[in-house]
């Protein structure tokens, strides 16, 4: 994987960049649509492709190595050939997945022993076998194994969970390193920075992780309950640690406000997965702010769900047919929804890759995060 640092924003720590890897390119900042268990929840490749204009997307590592499970994915020759994406892929390494679990896991420093949800069925994960699975998935960038501490967090715990997270992540990048790819292209782990909301861990992490030396970086348990102040306190001090001509990437961020905010911190990559969780519930992120697409107002509102994106849902279906699916429950409804608001989320990204190269990004964000945070 290569990265080059393209534009600065002078009026902020806004950047442009491309990521190559050998699955295409990248052009950050970019937003990642999260793809659980190797599909992208209601919208098949091609909307992804052509209309999202998705440049790269998630998979979890938690999720795959239970459901379809790993001979499955090696089988078919990795997770591209599996869902028939031919764009890069990156994989989470289940560390959220297993935080959530925490009433069925048990952490120690040889790994985390946990149960399936699926079945109840007991597994252990070590940060060697999270690279070994990583490996058989085959993304294009992989995430070091990690604990990611809750919200709010004793300061003894979160200093000990970094250290032991920074003791994994030698052990990740020892058996990354000692072992290759399976389907003839090349992997990049990233590490990530653990440390709570304590601006002195946050600190240590920051520059430990980055003497790992590794072609990217990125930011976890951040967007776990915490205030979006503390948030964009953390990201930031974070930022100005690690090294500018790496790409940073801002684990499970967020709402479309706080991703322009990042993004003027220094952030260049994203995931989260509220625009297709909140667009099954009826809930569309447009240029002009938020709609509840459940309420009366939209029933006889036929005009596009947003214009300003281009895109043939958004263009060809009404509020009012949109509302009429999601109260019908129809399939349809989700599909079209989700469809959006990940348009909606990659052309934001887009936009304000617009905007810092063309020096108007200061500007144009404040104006933006005003607009996005608002409701119809």
């Amino acid at each position: 994987m290569k990265f080059k640092l393209e534009v600065k924003d002078e009026k902020s720590k806004a950047r442009t960049g491309t990521i190559t890897t050998d699955h295409g390119e990248i052009k950050t900042p970019i937003f990642m649509p999260v793809g659980t268990a190797g599909s992208v929840k209601a919208v098949h490749q091609r909307e992804l492709h052509d209309d999202i204009a998705a440049q790269i997307i998630l998979g979890n590592t938690y999720h795959l190595f239970l459901r379809p499970g790993l001979d499955i994915i090696e089988k078919a020759g990795g997770l591209h050939k599996f869902n028939g994406w031919e764009k890069p892929i990156l994989t989470d390494s289940g560390g959220y997945q297993v935080y959530s679990l925490a009433g069925t896991r048990k952490i120690k420093e040889e790994g985390v022993t946990f149960q399936s949800h699926i079945d109840g069925s007991k597994h252990i994960f070590s940060p060697e076998y999270v690279m070994d699975i990583q490996r058989t998935i085959g993304a294009d960038i992989i995430m070091a194994f990690d604990e990611c501490t809750p919200f709010p967090c004793e300061y003894d715990y979160a200093e000990k969970s970094m250290h032991m997270t920074h003791r994994w992540l030698k052990r990740c990048c020892d058996r990354f390193d000692s072992t290759e790819g399976k389907y003839g292209y090349s992997q990049t782990l990233f590490p990530i920075v653990q440390g709570s909301t304590y601006k002195d861990l946050r600190k240590q992490s920051a520059e430990a992780i980055a003497s790992f030396e590794r072609e990217g970086n990125a930011i976890g348990g951040l967007s776990v309950g915490e205030p979006a102040e503390m948030m964009y306190e953390m990201t930031d001090h974070v930022c100005d640690i690690l090294p500018t001509d790496k790409p940073r990437y801002l684990m499970g961020v967020g709402t479309p406000a706080n991703i322009l905010e990042c993004i003027a911190l220094g952030v260049d990559m994203f995931d989260c997965v509220m625009p297709t969780r909140n667009a099954r519930n009826g809930m569309l992120f447009t240029s002009e702010g938020i709609i509840n697409i459940k309420n009366k107002k939209w029933e006889d509102d036929f005009s596009p769900i947003d214009p300003n994106l281009g895109g043939y849902v958004d263009t060809f279906y009404s509020k009012a047919y949109l509302r009429h699916l999601i109260m019908s429950k129809e399939i349809l409804g989700a599909q079209i929804a989700s469809i959006h608001n990940l348009t909606f989320y990659l052309w934001l990204v887009g936009e304000a890759r617009t905007q810092i190269e063309n020096g108007t990004f200061a500007s144009w964000k404040n104006e933006m995060v005003e607009k996005v945070s608002r409701r119809l």
